[in-house]
């Protein structure tokens, strides 16, 4: 089943071509849709509601037409805007509360979703509380639970990281791959943050300048390259030295060493130099491409 496609889809403003003939597809489960900013990302997520009109190009989302569907799209989907949309002045529960009322559901099952869904992003003690007073990792958390009450088939959620520290960035990740899984909901985020897509999603969309630059999955993007990463709890300079006196191609990444792989020698004489050294082995994995890089390859090459 596709979640959504398009078709030479294409919206052109007085000054800019924000999507430039976007032909791509996504299957269910986390796709994650990068780029920078102004690549055309929340563009394309207004195309896909029906909230504004294509210029050129066709688009399906579950199987609707958003030119001609958009209502029952929006009511089968649930949407996390980026921007900062909350009344400060009513409680998390009142207006997740609201927003399952305004998707069709009955008074009584709206505040039960309503308890059930904050409790789920972890708002369920501070529920009462009017929005105002929240940080903005909680303001976040109420956007998500607002998109999730309604029991959609798929959400959209436009840069849900936006403005949170390290560990918000991870909860919200957590929760984002949480209901990609645990809840079955297929999801489409959004992100200019390419490490943050690569730790949750299924499938990466990549877009520049309104284009497709490549759509794949993780495991083609992060595909094994010819190196081993090299970790140590202490010595990793002296580990890089030895390497390199055995012939070794070496690339220091703070903690970390690349070791290139040029023969199965390469893996003996990173274990000789170890245990020569007497260092304590943290890592020794298979090194692989990470998105930025292949990101950078593609932008590159266009």
């Amino acid at each position: 089943m596709t979640i959504l496609a398009t078709e030479g889809l294409t919206k052109r403003f007085p000054r800019v071509t924000a999507l430039d003939r976007l032909t791509v597809s996504a299957e269910p489960g986390v796709t994650g849709l990068v780029g920078a900013n102004g690549a055309g990302k929340s563009t394309l997520i207004k195309l896909l509601l029906g909230l504004t009109p294509p210029t050129e190009g066709r688009a399906t989302v579950l199987g609707l037409d958003p030119a001609a569907q958009a209502l029952d799209i929006r009511r089968a989907v649930g949407y996390m805007p980026e921007h900062e949309c909350l009344p400060p002045d009513v409680s998390a529960t009142e207006f997740v509360v609201h927003m399952a009322r305004m998707s069709g559901l009955p008074r009584a099952a709206a505040r039960e979703r309503a308890a059930d869904t904050l409790r789920h992003v972890g708002l369920y003690e501070e529920r009462y509380r009017p929005i105002g007073g929240y940080s903005t990792g909680m303001r976040q958390r109420v956007k998500l639970a607002q998109a999730l009450v309604h029991d959609p088939k798929l959400v959209f959620l436009d840069e849900p990281t936006n403005g949170l520290d390290p560990q918000g960035r991870d909860e919200m990740l957590a929760l984002i791959r949480r209901v990609g899984t645990e809840f079955g909901i297929s999801v489409i985020v959004t992100s200019h943050l390419l490490g943050e897509l690569e730790r949750v999603c299924d499938h990466v969309i990549v877009i520049d300048g309104g284009r497709l630059l490549r759509s794949s999955s993780i495991g083609e993007f992060t595909q094994r390259t010819q190196s081993v990463t090299v970790e140590v709890e202490e010595g990793q300079d002296a580990l890089a030295g030895r390497l390199a006196e055995l012939g070794q191609q070496v690339t220091a990444h703070g903690r970390l060493l690349t070791v290139a792989v040029s023969s199965p020698a390469t893996y003996d004489a990173v274990r000789d130099a170890v245990c020569d050294l007497d260092l304590r082995l943290v890592r020794l994995e298979q090194g692989r491409h990470r998105i930025e890089d292949v990101f950078r390859e593609e932008v590159s090459s266009v």
